[in-house]
């Protein structure tokens, strides 16, 4: 499966941005989904998982409360909705996939996105 993952930019700090991850190539429901972020100098790190089915659901404790993972296996696309936007959640976010949630939460992924962008100012 092909992922492509959009929806970065910059916004100040308190404000909201939704990324997208669209898939192509195979069926996108038989997938378990995540996104990653790595900030400059950082490791890549898990911030959000979800499995096939919408359920199954993880975040990073540094984001609970502020970001929602969802997908629309209709639309072969995943989501990443993020409020309340902190100068540290700067990073480049990417989507990965593979057959099973556990697979994603541990970042030995088949399947990854390209990366998008976001940088919130104070």
């Amino acid at each position: 499966v092909q992922l492509q993952a959009s929806g970065g930019g910059l916004v100040q700090a308190g404000g909201s941005l939704r990324l997208s991850c669209a898939a192509s190539g195979r069926t996108f429901s038989a997938y378990a989904m995540g996104w990653f972020r790595q900030a400059p100098g950082q490791e890549r790190k898990l911030v959000a998982a979800i499995n096939w089915r919408g359920g199954g659901i993880y975040y990073a404790e540094s984001v609970k409360g502020r970001f929602t993972i969802s997908r629309d296996n209709a639309k072969n696309t995943g989501y990443l909705e993020m409020n309340s936007l902190k100068p540290e959640d700067t990073a480049v976010y990417y989507c990965a996939a593979d057959d099973n949630v556990a697979t994603v939460m541990s970042g030995r992924v088949d399947y990854w996105g390209q990366g998008t962008l976001v940088t919130v100012s104070s």
